[in-house]
């Protein structure tokens, strides 16, 4: 999509044609949410915004007008996408009343999106209108499949025009992609090794992989995540997979594969973690952990912003989506329970499931209802991050120490 610059005749600026989707609206009386770009001022020093804020306002009245903050983006020479700046100047004045005070002038040209802007934004009574990007005729398939995204993953009209404006494709949303298919290389190469595709877990030699996480092998750190990579049988790599690519693939294209990142990995530790507390005789493969904490977070996140989420026959994905977790689940539970191949080693365990829907309920809604919010602003992020933290160092404690002081008698190593 091009992007274009605001031009200037005799010193003011000409109004933006709105020729993109993505035109500063909000439909049906939604809230505005303040939204921040890292293209858009030079960050300057607040006695330095003060100086500027007192040119404009020669009356040293406390505010400036809209039109005198045009005029000062275009003299500060601002290379803004016209849509951008009509977000900008809307939200400037969230109260309708034509002028910005010192406060929201120095948030909005520091780029800062604090609590108490947010809020004073919320309590404006002005309402944008535009067309809704749903509406929009002529899109290519890329930009169609953005705008599908869109509305797969945000609940404001706002957020997703502003998404759909900025969205480049780069970098792409490799994480996901990445961690599928070296679960796939990994399952074909055991696949050919066991001379077994399904239910690989009953060969003698499934767990003598460096990969799986094994009670007997705890002290090795890494198998605490390495886990992810083995599966049961191609049945549970590919229920796995399809609701990993599904729901992964679109959250990372909206919040970027450092937030996706976060929560997938907190999601695969706290599974494993989990089931060394709880179910501590038996082993973990698979990577439902972090694939259960990516999509309860979305199935939270829709539920949440039930009315706000224009995503078609939504009521009919959350089923399916229900549906593929509670088979996968309820196939874990059968199988943990099912007489093992080779006693006394139990097959793998069921509760990793239980810790990557935890993290997502928790840590993963925080992270994925804010699109443009920086997590170290959330307090609730902290809140939730600081509780998982706290586990993880439990669990290490737990682990160092609680099988010695319970006697627990321990499969024999693979």
């Amino acid at each position: 999509m091009e992007k274009s610059s605001p031009r200037m005749m005799g010193g003011t600026r000409e109004a933006p044609v709105n020729s993109s989707p993505a035109v500063a609206s909000n439909a049906e009386g939604e809230e505005i949410e303040v939204l921040e770009s890292t293209d858009v001022l030079p960050v300057a020093q607040e006695d330095q915004w003060k100086s500027l804020f007192d040119k404009y306002d020669p009356e040293n009245s406390g505010f400036i007008s809209t039109e005198r903050f045009r005029d000062l983006l275009a003299t500060h020479g601002s290379e803004l996408d016209p849509h951008k700046l009509e977000v900008l100047l809307a939200l400037a004045d969230g109260n309708a009343d034509g002028k910005i005070c010192y406060q929201d002038f120095v948030n909005l040209m520091s780029n800062k999106r604090s609590n108490s802007f947010r809020r004073a934004i919320l309590q404006g009574s002005r309402q944008l209108k535009g067309c809704s990007l749903r509406d929009e005729a002529g899109l290519g398939l890329s930009q169609r499949l953005v705008r599908h995204v869109a509305y797969e993953t945000l609940p404001r009209e706002v957020d997703r025009k502003w998404y759909f404006d900025s969205y480049t494709y780069c970098p792409p949303p490799w994480l996901i992609l990445a961690i599928t298919i070296a679960e796939v290389a990994v399952f074909m190469y055991y696949g050919f090794q066991l001379d077994r595709l399904v239910l690989q877990v009953s060969s003698p030699s499934f767990l003598k992989s460096p990969l799986p996480y094994h009670p007997q092998l705890r002290a090795q750190a890494w198998r605490y995540l390495t886990y992810i990579f083995m599966h049961t049988g191609i049945e549970h790599l590919s229920l796995n997979m399809a609701m990993q690519l599904l729901v992964g693939v679109p959250l990372e294209m909206v919040h970027g594969a450092l937030r996706i990142g976060l929560v997938y990995v907190c999601g695969v530790l706290a599974g494993s973690l989990a089931v060394s507390v709880t179910d501590m005789t038996a082993p973990v493969v698979g990577s439902s952990g972090g694939v259960y904490a990516l999509v309860s977070a979305h199935l939270a996140n829709v539920v949440m912003n039930w009315s706000g989420m224009k995503c078609q026959f939504k009521l009919f994905r959350m089923a399916m989506a229900l549906v593929c977790m509670s088979v996968e689940f309820g196939r874990a539970v059968w199988l943990r329970f099912y007489p093992p191949a080779f006693p006394p080693c139990p097959n793998p365990s069921f509760v990793a499931h239980l810790g990557g829907v935890m993290v997502g309920l928790t840590l993963g809604v925080v992270v994925l209802q804010n699109y443009e919010q920086r997590l170290q602003e959330q307090s609730l992020f902290w809140i939730f991050f600081c509780v998982y933290t706290l586990f993880v160092l439990c669990a290490v404690f737990w682990n160092i120490f609680a099988y010695s002081l319970l006697d627990v008698r321990l499969p024999p190593p693979p």
